[in-house]
This record gives structure tokens, sequence and C-alpha cells, in this order.
């Protein structure tokens, strides 16, 4: 396949310009590999980089015979409907990335799923950074502007090997009627590092997904952070759960939520069950019209020394604020703008700049479309 999505040209420039808001780089000029799925076709897979592969999973599992030992051992293929679904197809779509020992990413790998006119689409995803490996990817998910109606379910399976790092940032840009499940699970190895970035701002019909990763390694480290706008009839149930399986693991849930009118259940899941280990869970909402926010923090410690603690609040912005700004020569709307902005603009330490880029491009993609 060539090294730029070329299959792009049957693409409206207002489809093109989805894609653009999810992360998708067409000419990949800062992208050190690509992946590109319309539907359940495959346009592109492309990588750049020395040590790392980027392959479908179709491809993958025929060259190596070894990858069936990290197929479904994740994410149990009967976990539920969705991923029976998924696993009961008998030609699988999706990706297979393998980060090689001691290999690092100099620009971010792009990942894009768009559905366009299939009803569902399913996809199953391994990605793999061997010892020492570090890994960026972008995975950038988005429906046509004329697609009234769908499914995505998205299965992907992470592992992180001993002292390597994923850092992998999920944006979402789907429409109003579309209803998307992704199922994952991680593991980490000793001294491994998991940051998992994941930015909604766009309607959506409904949105169910609960991360997982289980921290089976010394000195593992997981971080989850979500920023989400929800329109009104949006429906997004989300969360993460966190294992904190081996001595000084470390887990931190971060949620950043407004409502403009849909329902957000925001969960978040952490279990201490070693000694000398650490889990914060935080989850900030702001109400702008009526809607809903149902923050449920859990934490469940089975050991004496695991340290675990969680904080949740949900309200408007304060009029104090506004008033302030204000004195200072902004008119209402601006200050209103400028408060928002400062809520949803969380600098996530460790991320890469060209991802921090990324997420503060969606920001401003959904500032100016209006909350």
């Amino acid at each position: 396949m060539p090294e730029d999505i070329e299959q792009m040209a049957d693409l409206s420039p207002a489809e093109q310009e989805r894609l653009t808001q999810t992360g998708l780089e067409v000419e990949m000029k800062n992208r050190s590999g690509s992946f590109f799925q319309v539907d359940q076709e495959i346009r592109q897979v492309a990588s750049r980089e020395k040590g790392i592969e980027v392959l479908s999973i179709r491809d993958a599992l025929q060259k190596y015979d070894w990858l069936e030992e990290f197929s479904w051992k994740l994410v149990p293929k009967d976990k539920d409907k969705y991923t029976k679904y998924v696993a009961d197809q008998p030609d699988p779509r999706g990706f297979v990335i393998i980060a090689r020992k001691g290999s690092r990413t100099v620009y971010p790998l792009q990942t894009c799923l768009f559905l366009a006119k299939t009803s569902v689409q399913h996809v199953h995803n391994i990605i793999i950074a061997e010892e020492g490996a570090e890994l960026h990817l972008i995975s950038g998910c988005a429906s046509a502007s004329y697609t009234k109606t769908g499914s995505h379910i998205g299965v992907s399976e992470f592992y992180v090997g001993k002292g390597a790092r994923i850092t992998s940032t999920m944006i979402h840009n789907w429409g109003e009627e579309i209803s998307v499940f992704p199922r994952s699970a991680t593991k980490i190895e000793e001294n491994g590092v998991f940051l998992s970035n994941y930015v909604c701002m766009q309607p959506v019909r409904k949105i169910q997904m609960s991360p997982f990763a289980d921290l089976a390694g010394k000195n593992s480290v997981a971080r989850f952070s979500s920023i989400v706008v929800c329109t009104p009839g949006s429906f997004m149930d989300l969360g993460s759960v966190a294992r904190l399986s081996s001595e000084g693991a470390t887990a931190e849930l971060l949620t950043r939520a407004i409502t403009t009118g849909g329902t957000i259940i925001s969960r978040g899941m952490i279990e201490g069950t070693t000694g000398h280990t650490r889990g914060h869970i935080e989850c900030k909402g702001l109400i702008l019209r009526d809607g809903t926010i149902h923050a449920i923090p859990e934490i469940k410690g089975d050991v004496v020394d695991t340290e675990l603690s969680h904080e949740a609040a949900v309200g408007k912005i304060a009029r104090d604020e506004i008033e302030y700004l204000m004195s200072r020569g902004l008119d209402e709307d601006v200050a209103t703008s400028t408060i928002i902005r400062g809520f949803l603009d969380v600098k996530i330490a460790g991320l890469p700049q060209s991802l921090q880029n990324q997420i503060d491009a969606a920001i401003d993609s959904a500032e100016k479309s209006g909350f």
C-alpha cells in the first residue's frame, strides 16, 4: 500500500476534515506509521520506524504463530455480547503493532477507524511494547457526516513489557446516532508505564466502555485521563478499572466532564490487592445546561499497605469567577468560555508535546463549534 493515504481521494473535504480532527495526518509528516480502515476495508498499513511493525491482524496472525499467545488473552471472547460478536467474525479486521525490544518512536503512530456505510464496524487490535520499548499511539475514530446510524465495536489488548512505555491517545468524533462499544485491557510488567488519554467532545448516541489495567509488575504505572463533553441526546457511560497486583504499583484515574444536556456516568475503580501500592481517582464535572453527571468512584483495599483515595465534584461555573474576569474587561460569553477552556485544558504529565497539541486542537474544535 502507498505511504500516503491515496484512497482518501474518494472522501469529501468535509469527511477528511472530520478525520483530521481525530489526529489523522494524511501525508504522515509527523507520524512514524499508520493504519487506516474504512468500514471493514483496510486501506493503509505502513511503518517508517526501525523496530516498529504495523500489520493487519489477519496478516500478523498468519506471520507469527506466537501471536496466538497474545490474542484474546486479556479480553475474554465471552466477556459480553460485543466481544462475542467480534470473536465470532470469520475474517478479523483491526491491527497489530509490535514495538521490538529497546525501540523508540520519534513521532507517534496513527490508527484511524472510519465508519461510513456499514451498519456495524468491528475490529480486534493487539499492541505490544517489548522490554524497554517506547510507543506513542494516536487512535482516531470517526463516522461520516452522512452516516445516520451505526455501531462501532473495538477490542484492544495492550501488553507493556518490562521497562516499556505505551502512550495511547484516543480521539472520538462520532455522529448523533452512532453507538460505540470499546473493550480494552492492558497488562503492565515490571517498571512498565501505560498512559491512556481519551477525548470526546462531539455528539454521539451512546458510548459504553470501561478499560481495565492489570499492574502485574513491580513498580508498574497506569494513568487514565479522560476529557469529555456530552451534548443533548448523548449518553456516555465511561470508566476505568485498575488492579494493583504487584508491589510499588501506582494508578491514577482522572476525568474532566462537561454536560450541555446529555447524560454522563463517570466510573472509576481501583483495587489494591498487594501492599506498598497507591491509587487515586479524581472526577470533576460541570453542568452547563440541564443534564446529568453521575460520578461513581470506587476503591477497594485487600491488604494493609495499600493507599487508595478518591474525590469527585459536580457543579456549575461559579458566578464570582465570571464576574472576576468581567472586571478584567471580558464580556460574559468570553469569560465563560475562558473558564471552560481552563477546566478542560488538562496538561497530562509525561505526554509528548505532539500528542498534547492534538488534544489542544480537539478542545479548539469543540469550542469553535460551541458547547
